[in-house]
């Protein structure tokens, strides 16, 4: 066999679909997992169990991989340098990686390339909230410790300083940002390979409930052109400016007033493009693949006028496949991407997505085969 093996950290259900998408190429993937039960595990032949923070476990792992990428950003930076330093081809790199890790260093880099963000500082203590309020226009204020959060995680918006006192809790540096007044969250997805080449999807419309990614829109309805392709050139600029090898989202918050101010990073697939694996003529996934083994990128044009994506949450209804019956039935064009996880109230265990050329039509049909594989809707 001469075709390379990607090495991906991490067994969740970004692993595992990137490894479905490598399938068709003939690509071998090898997944570091914390254990045999993760998503990606239950799928991928070659499965190595152990702890990502450790170097040696790391070292190990990757001796036998061409190229090593991953499904979350958490592994520490210092070890990506070593894997990079014995020649293992690590992408994206720690010096681009570590823009999605930290917090404080993505703010820092996006300031030094003019990247348009909410105003922010590190701050030491909740007398130092207060000053920051008071330098702009007030409370609330938004806290984000520099590391570890995600999906509303880590996060609080805070209306005084007393609530200020919780995020410096857990030891760690905390960020401060103005509350945002925007009218909808957007999101920005590209893909860059080595040698440069790189693909912008449409800008999404994406819906939080509760701090956690609900339900994405492909294109964002009603946004205007100028802005879409200003939410594009942000993108690109980060990827090349910051180095970034595979996929990046880029999450843009579009405030009221006209602009797009960015609000995270994620180097790696992202929920906002899931849309594009049904969506999409090449998906993320897929155009991730490439990047990280430097083969031409694929199309990233939509395959319909609109393409809604459903996040499926746990509920109480943990019999999800009897659901398929109604689900399918009901809709013979809708697609449903199941994680292999346990049910658990509010986890991401899958997500359908639907398409066409009717805008009402199509997120009607991904909000009820949701709701319906969630036991929130029963008929």
């Amino acid at each position: 066999m001469t075709f390379p093996v990607v090495g991906m950290v991490g067994g969740g259900q970004l692993a595992r679909m990137t490894h479905e998408a490598g399938i068709p190429l003939g690509i071998r993937f090898k997944l570091l997992s914390d254990t045999p039960q993760d998503s990606a595990a239950q799928v991928v032949n070659d499965v190595v169990v152990g702890d990502y923070r450790d170097l040696e476990t790391l070292r190990a792992f990757a001796a036998g991989c061409d190229v090593v990428t991953f499904d979350h950003e958490h592994v520490p930076t210092e070890h990506l340098r070593v894997l990079e330093a014995e020649g293992i081809p690590v992408r994206p790199g720690p010096d681009a990686l570590v823009h999605a890790q930290d917090k404080g260093v993505m703010r820092a880099g996006l300031d030094a390339i003019g990247v348009p963000c909410p105003r922010h500082r590190i701050v030491e203590d909740p007398a130092d909230v207060t000053r920051f309020a008071a330098e702009g226009t007030g409370f609330p204020v938004v806290l984000k410790t520099v590391r570890g959060g995600y999906d509303g995680k880590g996060v609080w918006v805070v209306r005084d300083e007393q609530q200020a006192a919780e995020p410096f809790r857990a030891g760690v540096p905390v960020l401060a940002e103005e509350k945002v007044d925007f009218a909808r969250e957007l999101a920005a997805n590209v893909v860059r390979s080595p040698h440069g080449q790189a693909v912008v999807y449409p800008v999404v419309e994406s819906i939080q409930v509760d701090g956690v990614c609900d339900t994405v829109i492909a294109p964002a309805p009603g946004l205007p052109e100028e802005r879409a392709l200003e939410a594009q050139r942000i993108a690109l600029d980060i990827a090349a400016e910051l180095g970034v090898v595979g996929h990046l989202a880029v999450e843009l918050f579009e405030t009221r007033d006209g602009r797009v101010l960015v609000n995270e990073l994620a180097m790696r697939p992202h929920n906002s493009g899931h849309w594009t694996q049904d969506g999409a003529v090449t998906s993320q996934f897929a155009n991730h693949v490439r990047a990280v083994l430097d083969l031409p990128l694929g199309d990233p044009r939509p395959r319909a006028s609109w393409t809604v994506m459903a996040n499926v949450l746990g509920g109480d209804y943990p019999d999800m496949y009897s659901a398929y019956l109604h689900c399918m039935a009901r809709d013979p064009q809708l697609k449903i991407h199941m994680y292999g996880k346990d049910v658990k109230p509010g986890r991401k265990v899958g997500h359908v997505t639907t398409y066409g050329d009717d805008l009402a039509d199509v997120r009607e049909r991904a909000r009820h085969a949701a709701g319906y594989l969630r036991g929130t809707i029963t008929e």
